[in-house]
C-alpha cells in the first residue's frame, strides 16, 4: 500500500485529505471462518495440495473503494492450526515480474500482496506483511495508524519463523509471453503476535480482524526489463489497490474497516456473524473520522454531536445516543450498548474503551 513511512510527506498530506472522509456507501466488512487443520502442510506454492481443496476460495477481491471491478482476479484460502496461520493467495497476472530482492525494502514499489492483521481489533500494534513475486517480504509493525501523528512504525521488526513460497503460472520477467498470474503460499507463526513470553495467543473459536491488499502497477518495457509506467512528465502513475474488504477510501491504515477472519476448532461446516458491539465501534469510529474532518478545517474539536453529523445513529433498529465531552487534552464519545449495557468510549486517537 501507498503510505509507509512518515517522510513521505507529499503522500502523506494527500492521505490526509481521503483518508478520513466518512464512507457514504454503508461498506459492510468481508467475514470468512478459516477452519483448523491436522494435515502436515507444505509451504511450496502449490494450491492443488490436498489441504486447500478442502475449503473454500474467498470472494473475489474488489478494488480498495468498494465501486470497481478489478483488471485481474485475486482471491484467498486461509487455514490454521496450533502453530501458525496458513494463507494461500492466487493472483491473475498476465505480466508477472519483480525486481526488488532485499527484505525489508519498499515492496510494493512491485506489485505484491500484503496481508494486514490487528488480533485485538483495538486499531492499535497492528502488523503489516508484503511479499513480491521473487518471495521477498517486507513485514512491519505499527503502534497506532498512520492518521495519528505520535505514531511508531517498527520497520526492523520481522516474523520470526515465516514461511512462504510463490509459484509463477508462466515465466518471471520475461515480457515475451503471456503468463497466467502467481499463487503465494504462507505460514505465519502465531508466536509472532505473542505480546509477552509464553502467551496463549491462538485465536482458537475467535476472531482476529485482517485485510488483504494487492498492488498492481501499470507498466512499461525498457531494454527487455519490466519497469513501472511513467506519464508525460516523468511521474509513476498511481497504482491500483485492490483488497478482500473494501476500505471505501484509498487508504488501508485504517483497521476498524479490516475483514473478520473466524477461526473455527469445529469439524463440520461453521458460520460467523460479526457481534453487534463491533457495529457500535464502527460508529464510533465514523463520528471520530468526522471529529477528525472538523479539526483540519476549524483547528479545533467539534463541542457538539450535531457538529459532526445530523443524522440519527441506528444499529439493529436501535437508536444510539452517544455523548460527546471535552476536555484540555482532546475529547471522547462514549455510548451504552443497547445489546449488552456496556459502555463503549472512543478517545481523541481513536482508542476505544469497553466498560
Amino acid at each position: 500500500m501507498r503510505i509507509k513511512f512518515k517522510w513521505l510527506t507529499v503522500a502523506l498530506g494527500f492521505l490526509s485529505i481521503i483518508g478520513y472522509s466518512q464512507s457514504k456507501n454503508g461498506i459492510v466488512p468481508k467475514s470468512y471462518v478459516a477452519y483448523k487443520t491436522t494435515d502436515k502442510m507444505i509451504i511450496d506454492g502449490d494450491e492443488s495440495d490436498a489441504s486447500w481443496a478442502k475449503v473454500d476460495w474467498s470472494d473475489p477481491f474488489i478494488d480498495i473503494e468498494g465501486i470497481q471491478k478489478p483488471k485481474y482476479g485475486t482471491k484467498v484460502k486461509m487455514l490454521w492450526d496450533e502453530t501458525n496461520f496458513y494463507i494461500l493467495a492466487k493472483l491473475e497476472e498476465p505480466h508477472v515480474w519483480a525486481n526488488l530482492k532485499q527484505r525489508d525494502t519498499i515492496i510494493f514499489y512491485n506489485n505484491d500482496f500484503e496481508v494486514f492483521i490487528d488480533p485485538d481489533g483495538d486499531t492499535f500494534n497492528y502488523y503489516e506483511l508484503e511479499i513480491n513475486a521473487l518471495n521477498t517480504a517486507w513485514d512491519l509493525f505499527l503502534s497506532k495508524p498512520y492518521r495519528e501523528n505520535d505514531n511508531v512504525v517498527l520497520n526492523d521488526w520481522n516474523i520470526t519463523g515465516l514461511k512462504s513460497a510463490v509459484k509463477i503460472n508462466g515465466t518471471l520477467n520475461n515480457p515475451n509471453d503471456t503468463d497466467e498470474g502467481w499463487v503465494l503460499e504462507m505460514a505465519i507463526p502465531w508466536a509472532a503476535y505473542r505480546k509477552s513470553y509464553g502467551e496463549y495467543n491462538v485465536p482458537k473459536d475467535n476472531f482476529w480482524k485482517v485485510n488483504f491488499s494487492r498492488v498492481n502497477w501499470q507498466h512499461t518495457v525498457t531494454n527487455g526489463n519490466y519497469e513501472r509506467k511513467k506519464d508525460a512528465a516523468g511521474k509513476f502513475l498511481p497504482e491500483y489497490n485492490w483488497v478482500w474488504s473494501p476500505m471505501g477510501v484509498i487508504n488501508m491504515h485504517e483497521p476498524e474497516k479490516w475483514g473478520y477472519i473466524y477461526f473455527s476448532s469445529k469439524a463440520g461446516k461453521d458460520s460467523f456473524t460479526i457481534p453487534q458491539e463491533d457495529k457500535l465501534k464502527w460508529e464510533l469510529f465514523t463520528l471520530y473520522r468526522a471529529q477528525k474532518e472538523y479539526y483540519q478545517k476549524h483547528k479545533a474539536w467539534a463541542t457538539s454531536l450535531e457538529s459532526l453529523t445530523k443524522e440519527s445513529i441506528r444499529v439493529e433498529n436501535k437508536i444510539l445516543k452517544p455523548i460527546l465531552e471535552n476536555h484540555k487534552t482532546g475529547y471522547t464519545i462514549s455510548v451504552k450498548s443497547p445489546f449488552s449495557n456496556k459502555t463503549l468510549i472512543i478517545r481523541q486517537d481513536g482508542k476505544i474503551i469497553s466498560n
